[in-house]
């Protein structure tokens, strides 16, 4: 019967492994010191040597050669690798998981080897043992016999108790380098007879993501179609669309052709393409792309022939960075929701439109027409073209051409627009305001969303302890790299020091860079606290009620106006603190608004006299 590649070239000494250098060091220094441990734990994703490790550390301890061990030639080396050796008990903990199946083990454990020198037992997929049945396994594993030696394997670690944990001696194995697995397999191949090409195996390597089982077996796949294996053989393997046509769908997107990038998808999917490795293929020759544009010898690092690279460097060359990575992010969030869904090709027919309509992988906005045409600080398109618009209406928005003049009046402007323009009322930036932010040579224009009390709410639900912030803390200013934050007590201070983190990662969220946060203790001189109580009333502006309007009316009405009393007139200044009496209802900041303002717009607003110190 044939035997997989996996196992029929599995390694029988530690100098045939491949990678795992330190592991292999470390064990081949104890065997030959006879300091080997009684408790090993091997923990690595799949194909990277866990089970073949154990094996020859349970020939290196039994091993009858008298000088490097194991020799994998002696009696004991063979007997284990044809599994016949009576000391060593492999177990299969997924289906040996309950306490039962330990207690067994722990009767066998009292009897002495038979064959070698030490009893080793192997437990695969030991993070399915119950929990009953690591508690029963406890004692055995910290004080076994002498003789006696386990060795845990898992992928998953992080589901073993901590007391099993403190108990092995703990090995991590790392994905194999794809040099590596290229090399191993190209030996294998030349000791089989099959002619398979560079491309090819490089390839190979690549797709098996550091995994030496994965890797034989897509050659063993290739090699069963025949004794000569090309890149178009693991091309058509693996369901890949290839070069030339990703090439081509790519110039599709870029250039807003929806109804020939679809088509051409479809063409892809007729012929048997998996929907889900186009979306991998897609994402490798956007890396691709942008390789070439920043590597000056991308053959070196690239699985692909020459005359392939050429052609990535004339598409490179005028696909603009923004559209490169942006296709990344899309495809990448793509393939992230179609791991789960039963339809991964309307996900994908739906992430293609997106990228040829030029929206952006998340928010959805546009960088400036198609997702190709990306916009240059100042707001003119890499093109060439026109300007970008600015949203009409936007407050605190600022928008300067490159020579320094503003775009809606042509007046220079002799300092720049303060950071909190667009401070609004829920003690952040305003829904509608905007933030200038410049670099030595140009202006930009740039729409941003900041609500403060949205962040406390939203890193709330991470840490209770988090609410202190609501109330007693207040975005204050906004900078380039910076965002200040005042609170007003010490505890408030540390509490949000704590959550720093998550702060500024909700407010780099939101504006697209990464901000660092800049907590200051102020004192409280009761303006910002009302300013908070103002806010926590409504966004809108106030309107008098019924009654009030009615004694207004009653009051004009009247031969001498009526003047305000104490009450009345401790009302009115909590109002001006965040005026409402402009007849659209937008708030108006109380910084840009004079006492002389106030008392006019009160006195028409309800025909009283406002008396003036």
């Amino acid at each position: 019967m044939h035997l997989a590649l996996y196992r029929e070239f599995r390694p029988e000494t530690f100098d045939k492994m491949l990678g795992q250098e330190h592991i292999v060091r470390i064990l081949t220094n104890q065997i030959q010191r006879d300091t080997v441990g009684h408790a090993y734990l091997f923990c690595g994703t799949r194909g990277t040597g866990k089970t073949t490790v154990a094996r020859l550390l349970a020939k290196g301890v039994n091993c009858l050669a008298d000088g490097e061990r194991p020799c994998g030639i002696c009696d004991n080396c063979v007997s284990i690798k044809n599994g016949v050796f009576m000391d060593v008990v492999e177990i299969d903990a997924a289906s040996n998981n309950g306490v039962d199946n330990i207690r067994d083990l722990k009767e066998s454990v009292k009897y002495p080897p038979v064959q070698g020198r030490r009893k080793v037992y192997i437990v695969d997929e030991v993070h399915m043992l119950s929990t009953g049945a690591f508690n029963a396994l406890l004692k055995t594993l910290e004080e076994p016999p002498s003789d006696v030696m386990f060795i845990l394997a898992t992928t998953e670690p992080q589901k073993l108790p901590a007391t099993i944990l403190s108990r092995c001696l703990r090995l991590d194995f790392k994905r194999v380098p794809s040099g590596v697995i290229k090399g191993g397999m190209k030996e294998i191949c030349a000791d089989i007879g099959v002619e398979i090409t560079d491309e090819a195996l490089g390839l190979l390597a690549f797709n098996a993501e550091g995994s030496v089982r994965d890797g034989l077996s897509l050659l063993d796949q290739c090699i069963a179609g025949g004794d000569r294996v090309s890149r178009e053989t693991v091309l058509e393997l693996l369901g890949s669309p290839g070069e030339a046509r990703l090439t081509e769908l790519t110039e599709l997107v870029f250039e807003g052709d929806v109804s020939g990038a679809l088509i051409l998808l479809d063409g892809l999917l007729s012929d048997g393409n998996d929907e889900r490795q186009i979306m991998k293929d897609w994402i490798e020759h956007f890396r691709n792309l942008m390789l070439v544009r920043h590597v000056k010898r991308p053959q070196d690092i690239m699985n692909m022939p020459t005359e392939n690279i050429d052609r990535l460097k004339m598409q490179g060359d005028r696909l603009p960075t923004e559209f490169i990575s942006s296709g990344i992010l899309s495809l990448a969030k793509t393939l992230n929701d179609a791991r789960w869904s039963t339809q991964p090709r309307i996900l994908l027919e739906v992430g293609l439109i997106r990228m040829a309509s030029g929206e952006a992988p998340e928010s959805g906005e546009k960088p400036g027409g198609k997702l190709g045409s990306s916009v240059r600080a100042g707001g003119r398109s890499e093109d060439g073209g026109g300007t970008v618009e600015q949203p009409k209406g936007a407050v605190g928005t600022v928008n300067r051409s490159q020579d320094g003049e503003e775009a809606n009046g042509g007046r220079s402007e002799d300092k720049p627009e303060s950071a909190m323009a667009g401070v609004g009322e829920a003690g952040g930036i305003g829904e509608a305001g905007g933030m200038p932010n410049e670099d030595e040579n140009h202006g930009m224009a740039v729409k941003i969303n900041i609500n403060w009390d949205e962040i406390v709410a939203e890193i709330s639900k991470k840490k209770a302890l988090f609410k202190r912030l609501a109330g007693r803390s207040r975005l204050a200013d906004v900078s380039k790299e910076t965002f200040v934050v005042n609170v007003y007590d010490d505890i408030t201070k540390k509490t949000a020091e704590s959550a720093r983190e998550f702060i500024e990662e909700a407010v780099s969220k939101r504006l697209g860079a990464e901000m660092k946060l800049d907590c200051r203790l102020v004192k409280d001189d009761g303006a910002d606290k009302r300013k908070m109580a103002a806010d926590a009333s409504g966004k809108a502006a106030r309107q008098p009620d019924a009654a009030e309007s009615a004694a207004h009316q009653s009051d004009a009405a009247g031969s001498a106006a009526r003047q305000p009393d104490a009450a009345e007139s401790a009302t009115l200044q909590s109002r001006a603190e965040t005026p409402p009496w402009s007849e659209d209802k937008q708030a108006v900041s109380n910084e840009a608004v004079s006492a002389e303002d106030i008392a006019r717009q009160l006195e028409a607003k309800f025909n009283i006299k406002v008396e003036r110190e």
